[in-house]
């Protein structure tokens, strides 16, 4: 089922950067082929696999934008206020087959399709009703206050790409063109598991030296935010032939494996291992902080293949390498376009320094400062570990490979959590 090759990667360097990585996955991954109907209602998060063409004009026909007095732009004084008959009444949903003659006006009404001939509407809160008349001042512009018929959507074009993963907006839209289904790739399955002796399940007795896992719950709400399909494999013992055996089952009916912990470089992290010895280690260390040890591969089980995604054990780690790496993957095996993340510059109120050629993502809280303008405070805690740093915070500074310091006062990208998680 997986659409990555042995040879997929060309790396040879010490730590892979976050740009090369998102390159090499773009160009040497495939999403999966197979296709499916589904109806507007079921399409929320589904991946668009056939481009959708605009049946129609989006307005379907011209109309007013506002409560207000349709007129002629022809009948009115350049210099002066106009006085108009009201000629007429038009709602929404009403057919316009009034005629507008010179020095007539029509009440319309928002949404209402236009009468002929007339070409500018005025706002009812401009205008002075004077009996069966209406004043209307000087100096508005023709074709004020009127959509036109397909301004916002033109008949024929394209208006969701094949790869648009399907959000409200989307939906909003093929609604009001009177789409009711898409064509879209069907859902990817993808198994998580945790590894550690010293990982214990929520609710079950806690010895001492053990935690309790949070990551597969991590990790489940991030996939399934993102429309997967989640088998979660519980918690895995570290012992090698456990590991690798569990790990070629799970490669038989997904598309995608993804664990924490166990990528290290320490003697008791069994993964990597588990994975050379069942298939294809393309990489293990990725030059972002947090989270260097993130591990790609491919498992094999006969004609069955997976993608394989290690990542570290640590929860916050494990959060920023799924939100800038695993999310990567996992929109392209989807067949989603690449998604544009825009860090949004923001002023930070504390000094930090940084290793070069690193990636770097800092935890932070938005405040507004003392001179009114929202400025980026740090976290008071570093730590991987420290799963607090992220639900006491706003999101993430990215701080680019070049960078090595940053003072108070500067400007640095921010990136929401919100955002990150979408």
């Amino acid at each position: 089922m997986a659409q990555l090759t042995d040879d997929c990667f060309a790396f040879s360097g010490p730590l892979l950067r976050l740009d090369d990585m998102e390159r090499l996955i773009d160009e040497r991954i495939a999403p999966v082929s197979e296709m499916e109907q589904v109806s507007l209602t079921e399409a929320r998060g589904r991946v668009i696999a056939v481009e959708i063409v605009a049946p129609a004009n989006l307005p379907p026909f011209d109309n007013s934008a506002v409560d207000g007095y349709a007129v002629r732009h022809a009948d009115l004084n350049a210099d002066s206020d106009t006085k108009l008959v009201i000629a007429g009444r038009l709602t929404a949903g009403k057919q316009a087959d009034i005629d507008l003659k010179p020095g007539q006006a029509i009440r319309i009404f928002t949404g209402a399709p236009m009468p002929k001939d007339a070409d500018t509407v005025f706002m009812q809160e401009d205008v002075t009703v004077d009996g069966d008349a209406v004043i209307v001042p000087k100096g508005l512009k023709v074709g004020a206050n009127r959509r036109f018929a397909g301004e916002d959507v033109a008949k024929g074009h394209v208006v969701l790409p094949a790869g648009t993963m399907l959000g409200p907006q989307h939906l909003a839209l093929a609604a009001a063109l009177g789409i009711t289904s898409f064509t879209v790739r069907r859902r990817l399955k993808v198994a998580i598991f945790s590894t550690g002796d010293e990982v214990v399940e929520p609710g079950a007795p806690l010895p001492r030296a053990a935690i309790y896992d949070a990551n597969r719950y991590l990790l489940r709400e991030l996939l399934e935010r993102l429309g997967a399909e989640v088998t979660d494999l519980g918690i895995l013992a570290d012992e090698p032939d456990a590991l690798a055996t569990a790990l070629r089952q799970a490669a038989k009916g997904h598309d995608l494996i993804v664990t924490s912990g166990g990528v290290s470089t320490g003697e008791a992290d069994y993964v990597r291992d588990a994975i050379e010895r069942i298939g294809s280690l393309v990489f293990w260390r990725i030059a972002i902080k947090p989270g260097r040890p993130v591990a790609l591969g491919v498992i094999r089980d006969g004609a069955h293949s997976a993608v394989f995604v290690g990542l570290p054990g640590n929860p916050v780690a494990v959060f920023v390498t799924f939100v800038r790496v695993v999310k990567v993957l996992l929109r392209r095996l989807a067949g989603a376009r690449p998604e544009k993340l825009t860090p949004l510059p923001v002023r930070v109120s504390f000094a930090y320094k940084k290793k070069k050629d690193r990636r770097e993502y800092v935890r932070v809280a938005l405040r507004r400062g003392t001179d009114g303008e929202i400025e980026a405070v740090k976290h008071p805690q570093d730590g991987a570990g420290v799963l607090t740093s992220l639900t006491e915070t706003d999101g993430l500074l990215e701080l680019p490979e070049e960078v090595t310091a940053i003072a108070p006062g500067d400007r640095v990208g921010f990136l929401s959590y919100a955002v990150l998680i979408g």
